[in-house]
């Protein structure tokens, strides 16, 4: 390959890369290991032959496609026999808005919710359910990825499909919204008000805290019980500042100018029925 071909390969795949890594996210939930997937789909690009490849788009999201598949099949044995649950990796970004590079990893607004459903299906099914329902790519590919028939990978993706919309109803799209309530929740609990907590929180709120490798990710079930957390967290002196997870309301604590907590909410109709914690310091580091 001359440097003029190199050169020109660089620049086609650089125009795929956004796509590539909102595809890997997706399928990982993890953006260093998103990372990682688009940096190898470059490497197999590098050595590849790829004159006769008409739709090169296509052919790299196939190729993401099955270096996530390999890397979740591969963390899934790893948990099997040692690897804790966590949270997914938070796209963070200001209050006041989204940078391009992130917009694009968000295209089709997917929440920290959505990723810890996805993080429940197995290998096959989250790439069924990833590659067709978000991206639109054929079963007949997806089969090829898999090593099943086109009817076989369409059964993935339809069980994913179900597993997904069962475990939860769309949250609510209007960040403005999100905000007056999570605003609502942080004034309920820095006031010590128990019962203006349980108002705005949904009967059967779920609670997730991701701590870090050592403590791993604890749940908690229930208004009261997560009202009565929200009360024990606000006793400490944090500063809250607004910010947007993954495009929807969120909070990053702060002490001394560092970061303690990541707090992301899932708002549906008009009430918190999902917080997700991350508190885990070297993750909240590389944020």
């Amino acid at each position: 390959m001359t440097v003029d071909e190199y050169d020109w390969l660089v620049e086609r795949f650089e125009t795929h890369r956004p796509h590539l890594k909102a595809v890997a996210y997706r399928m990982l939930g993890s953006l260093s290991e998103a990372d990682d997937a688009v940096q190898e789909a470059w490497l197999r690009l590098s050595r590849s032959n790829t004159t006769d490849v008409l739709n090169l788009g296509g052919w790299l999201t196939t190729v993401v496609g099955r270096v996530c598949l390999d890397m979740l099949r591969t963390r899934t044995a790893r948990r099997e026999v040692s690897m804790a649950e966590h949270l997914p990796d938070p796209i963070v970004s200001p209050a006041d808005g989204i940078d391009p590079e992130q917009e694009a990893l968000l295209a089709d607004s997917v929440g920290l919710a959505m990723l810890v459903v996805l993080d429940s299906l197995a290998p096959a099914e989250r790439l069924a359910f990833v590659l067709h329902d978000t991206f639109a790519v054929p079963f007949e590919e997806i089969a090829t990825i898999v090593g099943r028939s086109p009817a076989a990978a369409r059964q993935l993706a339809s069980r994913a499909r179900r597993r997904v919309q069962g475990a939860a109803a769309p949250p609510d799209p209007d960040v403005h919204r999100q905000r007056e309530v999570v605003d609502a929740f942080l004034a309920a609990a820095r006031g010590g008000d128990f019962e203006a907590l349980v108002a705005v929180l949904d009967p059967d709120v779920v609670l997730r805290a991701d701590r870090g490798a050592v403590a791993g990710l604890s749940k908690l079930h229930g208004a009261a019980a997560v009202a009565e957390q929200a009360l024990t967290f606000a006793r400490f002196a944090y500063s809250p500042q607004p910010v947007l997870v993954n495009g929807a309301a969120g909070v990053l604590n702060t002490a001394d100018g560092k970061p303690v907590a990541l707090m992301t909410f899932t708002i549906r109709d008009g009430k918190i029925a999902e917080i997700d914690i991350i508190a885990d310091p070297e993750r909240l580091a590389q944020l």
